[in-house]
């Protein structure tokens, strides 16, 4: 087959000029066009006036190899890659002596352990949240009644954070073994809509995710995996593995039983701070690695589909529009939009008692009246946290702290509307953009919860921002803070067989490893682990 991409064709074309334009496109006849598939669907929406749908295909035609030598060299036509996924290895019957154990039931987890259930090793899964239904009770909790559970939030709990998200599947990693479509074929399987399989931006949403996740744990546990909830890991047992580095022997549980292991999957998620402070301890090797700290800010959804797509907003094949911002500022800054929700909501991500963090969800309508995104400003160890690996996240409960309290000591967020935090005054008011996050906003003064370098940067992206996307520093906009889990603040550092640089046994994965940004790129990583983990049990 060939794999046909960039085709343009405007909005509200009828079906019939699909296959016209392939035949027009390779310059062939209709009769010579047999079948055309469906790969990707995007759209073009830079000429506002004449937005274009760019569609990618699979063509069956007669003749293949004459069309492909025609267009020998033009990246738009080539043959269509095999994109099918096949197992590195499967276990000896009877399995080995010591189950694999995967830490961390997101989707870097969810991965590894269900890939290693596909492949006969009967994974044992363990995670210090709830199963995800009894988990979203516990969320709804801190969002409807301002009561934070320690181990069952946005954070920790089946599905792990990206269950409360925009639920976007898609990343800019590298992935030459198309990981991605195993991935997106899996979500499918387990519930999710088939277009995530041709949408060029693929979304699910927070209620499809829920069901999603429950679907996939029956298959583990049907293929002979193990969950245990509620179960945190407290400490790691290691022994001398004779070159100066250690070895991997077991794991001490929170309930004081011990689980014996030599080959474990470390998928705990960018949140898990007793874990890398456990980790450092114990010297596994960690270095501090740059993240991003900031705000979520809110527009009416409607202000950005106009802004984005003019007449055309509203548009069904377009849906809620989406943006992506960045601005390098003069005092060596760089300020970006993160985690864009269209149509969605702030909402609650603390996991730790007095302090506040935001994040944003949607469901997959992305039906809800404001559009939000982290507005965020990149910092490095070298010049912000010098003091050692686990230095930014101390940076982060400093900041997370002054925001519970400038909110009110009440898990309510501190709320600055636009035109106030650019007049460098406090709010005492909103105006008319309401904000979404539960369980309040209190207005105030956003610069007590964040650094200098940070208000300067985002006061000065602003206005760029504004030039933009019209409305997007229209003075009532309102800001909320702080986003400040964009991604991990550390990184376990790993090798090229995907073991920790030393210690042997131990595979660090996903987001909280520093290896993963987001559901896809933790899902992509958990595969790769899952196969490292299970070549290496068959040495």
């Amino acid at each position: 087959m060939i794999r046909l991409s960039g085709l343009q064709l405007p909005l509200d074309h009828p079906a019939e000029a699909i296959p016209a334009a392939i035949c027009a496109r390779l310059g062939i006849a209709a009769s010579d066009l047999l079948s055309h598939s469906l790969i990707r669907r995007g759209n073009d929406a830079r000429r506002r006036s004449a937005i274009q749908l760019v569609y990618t295909f699979d063509i069956a035609a007669t003749d293949e190899p004459a069309i492909l030598t025609r267009f020998a060299g033009d990246k738009d036509v080539r043959p269509t890659p095999d994109t099918s996924y096949t197992f590195v290895t499967h276990a000896p019957e009877g399995g080995p002596a010591l189950r694999p154990v995967v830490i961390g039931a997101g989707p870097c987890g969810l991965f590894a352990g269900l890939i290693l259930a596909q492949m006969g090793f009967r994974p044992i899964i363990l995670d210090r949240g709830k199963v995800v239904r009894e988990r979203t009770k516990d969320t709804w909790g801190l969002w409807r009644r301002a009561e934070l559970n320690p181990d069952s939030n946005v954070q920790f709990g089946e599905g792990g954070a990206g269950t409360f998200s925009d639920g976007k599947l898609y990343c800019r990693v590298k992935d030459p073994r198309f990981l991605g479509r195993k991935v997106l074929e899996e979500f499918v399987a387990a519930g999710a809509p088939d277009d995530i399989l041709w949408e060029a931006h693929p979304h699910i949403g927070t209620f499809r995710l829920v069901t999603m996740v429950e679907s996939m744990r029956r298959q583990i546990e049907a293929l002979g995996g193990e969950y245990r909830w509620q179960t945190r890991v407290d400490d790691i047992a290691l022994e001398p593995a004779g070159d100066g580095t250690q070895k991997l022997r077991g794991l001490h549980l929170q309930d004081g039983s011990f689980l014996e292991a030599d080959h474990v999957v470390l998928a705990v998620g960018h949140s898990a701070r007793p874990t890398f402070e456990m980790l450092h301890a114990r010297g596994v090797h960690i270095e501090a690695k740059p993240f991003s700290i900031g705000v979520r800010i809110e527009h009416p959804q409607s202000w950005v589909d106009r802004a984005r797509y003019g007449q055309c907003a509203g548009h069904p094949d377009l849906g809620a529009a989406s943006y992506s911002l960045a601005h390098h500022c003069a005092n060596g800054r760089t300020v970006y939009s993160f985690c864009m929700c269209p149509g969605g909501r702030v909402v609650a991500a603390t996991s730790e008692e007095g302090r506040v963090v935001t994040n944003g969800m949607s469901q997959y309508s992305r039906a809800e009246f404001n559009a939000n995104s982290g507005l965020v400003v990149g910092i490095d160890p070298a010049r912000d946290y010098p003091d050692g690996p686990l230095a930014g996240i101390e940076l982060q409960r400093r900041w997370e702290s002054a925001a519970f309290v400038a909110g009110g000591a009440s898990y309510f967020a501190p709320g600055q509307t636009v035109g106030d935090f650019m007049a460098g005054r406090p709010s005492t008011a909103l105006g008319e953009v309401v904000p979404s996050y539960k369980p309040g906003v209190t207005p105030t003064d956003l610069s007590l919860c964040l650094p200098d370098y940070v208000v300067d940067a985002i006061r000065e992206a602003l206005p760029a921002f504004g030039r933009q996307i019209s409305h997007y520093d229209h003075p009532d906009a309102v800001m909320t803070g702080v986003e400040t889990r964009t991604s991990s603040p550390i990184r376990t550092t790993r090798g090229k067989d995907f073991q920790s640089l030393n210690v042997a046994g131990l595979y660090p994965a996903g987001e909280g490893a520093g290896y993963a940004g987001g559901i896809l790129s933790a899902a992509i990583d958990g595969i790769k682990v899952a196969e490292a983990v299970a070549l290496g049990m068959m040495r």
